[in-house]
């Protein structure tokens, strides 16, 4: 019988609950196995209910992981949520390593391609556009209306696909930033200007600013300075003209560049999940770890972020660890964070969102177990900093928060040419590169078709395999030039992550 059949879903054996995959009214009986429960109360599609018998203070079990404590005793076929289960996680960790997996990157020879531009410095990109970065968001305004005028001029070479368009990428630091906080933004720009979907780049910056296009341009690496303009408007005469004049001798040159077959293995993919509910764990995230494998076996690069939101599941994912400094790295990365949490007097684990906890997810442990899923069973290769660029195929982890703006501008900063991102609740912004958004289940894909790309609830009642081949082949399509849903409605954002103070 396939899991859509079914009432329900015992994830992995171990488990104390079980998830509704519909609306299961009191006094349901649901069998899973040998296992047999009456219902004590309405369970909602996505949340949970027990299997066994817990005492106040037992472990409460799903995928297989300790996902918080039962506050209160809870009987079989009862609902397990907010109400009688809170998160175990207090602070930092002592993690152990795992037993050094090594991992071979040498792709296998054929295997699936995809149509795309080979970039001078050797990475593959998935679109052929101009980027406007503003150094300081004095310019934001004045960056968009150049790029607005600049498509509207060039749209005869858009319509014939030789370019995918101009794009300005407004935001509101680059001032009254000191220090790291500084320091951040500008690691974030120039690993911006560096991504392989830019074929030229403009850096517009104001003149006065803290984040000063001379230092913004030194922290670009010197391979990419050539096809990086910059222009300072208060020094401009009339600093509209000028970029027009810029952009135009930017789209001349890449233009010319023409799509070819590239394998699976030169895409960095980013993976994101944002609006997660019951089924994120159970659909979605386990068919983006499957093509993680699947990518990683090719050579290429999946690359995992949302530090807080593997928290309670980094041990399994720590393990994974290529070599002891990879493991360390990893470590210290996840303490940190932790430690940046307990050092503004909050708790580790305030999470989840209010639509999480709707959609079923009850602990900060649960939500991290379903999101880790994203990375496969993937040998962790490299850890990336804030605005760092991967560098070496195989899974890499990266720095930066849960919030789905500023984690999915670090993937694209970090040289992700596709993000993946899962939802069950729904949203519809996306991000520089192309940002794929999957659904966990079937009445978000139906409800929202215009934000949707590709229904992952089709794993619950179809061979799992061929809806990987249907993934996979929606995947190298998008990578190939189809626009995604969000390019479609120009919903296409940055967000940086401002952790200091504002003078």
């Amino acid at each position: 019988m396939s899991p859509a059949m079914l009432p329900a879903m015992q994830v992995h054996a171990a488990d104390t609950v079980a998830v509704a995959l519909r609306d299961l009214a009191a006094g349901t009986v649901v069998e899973l196995g040998a296992l047999r429960v009456s219902l004590a109360t309405d369970i909602d599609r996505g949340h949970k209910f027990a299997l066994a018998a817990h005492g106040m203070g037992d472990a409460v079990v799903k995928y297989g992981l300790p996902i918080g404590r039962a506050t209160a005793p809870i009987a079989p076929g009862d609902h397990v949520h907010v109400h009688n289960l809170h998160t175990a996680l207090a602070g930092e960790l002592a993690y152990a390593p795992g037993l050094g997996a090594g991992a071979s990157h040498v792709p296998p020879a054929g295997g699936p391609v995809w149509q795309g531009y080979l970039r001078a410095d050797g990475r593959a990109a998935t679109r052929n556009e101009i980027w406007i970065l503003p150094s300081v968001g004095c310019v934001a305004l004045t960056a968009e209306q150049i790029a607005r005028e600049a498509n509207t001029r060039h749209a005869g070479v858009i319509a014939t696909g030789r370019l995918d368009g101009v794009h300005a990428f407004a935001h509101p630091h680059g001032c009254s930033q000191l220090g790291d906080d500084l320091a951040a933004t500008r690691t974030l720009l120039a690993g911006l200007a560096t991504h392989p979907n830019a074929a030229g780049v403009l850096l517009l910056g104001l003149g006065c600013e803290s984040n000063q296009l001379t230092d913004l341009v030194a922290a670009l690496p010197p391979m990419a300075r050539a096809k990086v303009q910059c222009l300072s408007t208060q020094g401009a005469g009339d600093e509209l003209a000028e970029a027009a004049a810029i952009i135009d001798s930017l789209v001349a040159v890449a233009s010319a560049a023409e799509r070819q077959p590239l394998p699976l293995g030169s895409l960095v993919v980013g993976l994101k999940c944002g609006g997660s509910d019951g089924f994120s764990g159970l659909t979605a995230n386990p068919l983006l770890g499957r093509f993680s494998d699947t990518l990683a076996a090719a050579g290429g690069t999946p690359i995992l972020t949302e530090i807080p939101e593997i928290f309670g599941a980094e041990q399994a994912l720590l393990k994974r660890a290529a070599d002891a400094d990879t493991f360390a790295q990893a470590a210290a990365l996840v303490n940190g964070f932790k430690r940046y949490y307990l050092d503004q007097g909050l708790p580790v684990s305030e999470n989840p969102s209010p639509g999480n906890i709707a959609g079923g997810i009850t602990t900060l442990e649960e939500k991290s177990a379903g999101a880790v899923q994203k990375a496969g069973s993937a040998v962790l290769t490299s850890v990336l900093g804030y605005g760092e660029r991967a560098a070496r195929p195989g899974l890499a982890l990266l720095e930066a928060p849960g919030n789905d703006a500023v984690s999915s501008t670090a993937l694209t900063a970090a040289g992700a040419t596709l993000v993946l991102f899962t939802t069950g609740r729904g949203t519809p912004l996306g991000f520089p590169a192309p940002t794929l958004k999957i659904a966990s289940n079937r009445a978000l894909a139906e409800a929202k078709p215009h934000w949707i790309d590709f229904d992952a609830s089709a794993v619950l009642e179809a061979d799992p395999d061929g809806v990987d081949a249907a993934f996979l082949d929606s995947l190298l399509a998008i990578a190939s030039g189809r626009k995604t849903a969000a390019e479609h409605a120009g919903q296409r954002a940055i967000a940086i992550w401002k952790k200091g103070v504002t003078l």
